[in-house]
């Protein structure tokens, strides 16, 4: 069990990481490499999310697990619009076919359509984690 500055730590930790990961993802976007963009524009999300469950003592050990958690406490209750929620899956079921699939292709036109919801996506959770601090 974590202490409560542990649990700080832990959140900022994952805050920053998903930040430096999207930044990695804009660089990657610029050499035009759309398997990389899509799994760091996913884990990018993934970093924030995991920040928001641990802020709110949710646990999951797996992506679907972290998905389906985020989506009953934060999409289904309204605190995140069903857009974002949407959005995330996406991201999530990109990046799994363009990792494991070898018949997908992931295109540029893919990854530029949700590239720009990413910041969103990011200010939006960060902006819940920091409710009540």
């Amino acid at each position: 069990m974590l202490t409560n500055e542990e649990k700080k730590v832990l959140i900022a930790n994952k805050i920053r990481r998903s930040h430096e990961t999207w930044n990695e993802a804009q660089g990657i976007i610029e050499g035009k490499f759309w398997y990389a963009a899509a799994n760091r524009m996913y884990y990018a999300c993934y970093y924030m999310v995991s920040a928001l469950l641990l802020k709110n003592g949710i646990e999951a050990h797996t992506h679907g697990g972290i998905i389906g958690l985020f989506g009953l406490n934060f999409v289904k209750t309204n605190i995140v619009s069903s857009e974002l929620g949407k959005f995330y899956s996406q991201l999530f079921e990109l990046r799994q076919t363009g990792d494991y699939d070898d018949w997908k292709i992931v295109t540029e036109t893919e990854v530029l359509t949700l590239a720009p919801k990413v910041e969103l996506f990011l200010d939006t959770i960060e902006k819940i984690i920091n409710e009540n601090s």
